[in-house]
């Protein structure tokens, strides 16, 4: 199968979790989804990011993001880390551990890198918008932890920028000005950002966010 790119449909699938069976496109509904590949259960770097994950859950709450994980692990092996998962992290882990023991979801979602490792999936996040549509994709290696407030920050510019005429510039985070696109003129921008905005360039204009 051929990688997926951004715009793309996020691929459906059906699989056990630790919540129970899910039909994907029909567990995420009208939401925002985030779903994340881990290496494999009973490993420390995925043991604090599910951790890390679970202790953001308000954060997720807030921008109604439904969260999941992955790996090539059984439910049973799911079930069992989770206990040192809270154990060790202090949390509670509420999303659903998704069991892929025959890698077909991996495989869907091209989570299995040869290079880096040829059983194992490596951190890939993918955000997933209301339309089912991919909106982002990151891979981290193995060795590599994910850093939450960084999703978080890529979630706001995320959301924002899909339902406003916006960007958002480098470094920016919730609260900060924003970009106009430059397709939008200057008389559309007045009617549009009533707050006003700044004209560094002509191609660069800055207001504040909406």
């Amino acid at each position: 199968m051929n990688a997926i790119r951004l715009g793309d449909i996020a691929p459906n699938f059906t699989a056990n979790t630790t919540k129970g069976r899910m039909d994907y496109h029909e567990w995420l509904g009208e939401n925002w989804g985030m779903l994340v590949s881990h290496p494999a259960d009973f490993t420390p770097v995925c043991t604090t990011e599910l951790g890390t994950m679970a202790n953001f859950q308000n954060e997720f709450d807030e921008r109604k993001i439904k969260l999941a994980a992955i790996s090539v692990d059984s439910l049973e092996s799911h079930f069992e880390w989770i206990k040192d998962i809270e154990e060790t992290q202090n949390a509670s882990v509420d999303f659903p551990l998704i069991a892929d023991a025959d890698r077909t979801i991996a495989s869907l979602y091209g989570m299995i890198h040869p290079n880096a490792d040829s059983t194992m999936t490596v951190r890939s996040v993918f955000i997933i918008a209301p339309d089912k549509k991919v909106r982002l994709i990151l891979t981290y290696p193995a060795a590599t932890g994910r850093n939450f407030d960084e999703l978080l920050r890529v979630i706001d510019s995320l959301q924002l920028t899909e339902y406003e005429m916006l960007a958002t510039p480098a470094n920016w985070k919730k609260g900060d000005d924003c970009v106009i696109l430059p397709s939008i003129s200057n008389e559309e921008a007045t009617k549009r950002f009533p707050k006003g905005f700044k004209t560094v360039k002509p191609y660069l204009r800055l207001t504040p966010q909406v």
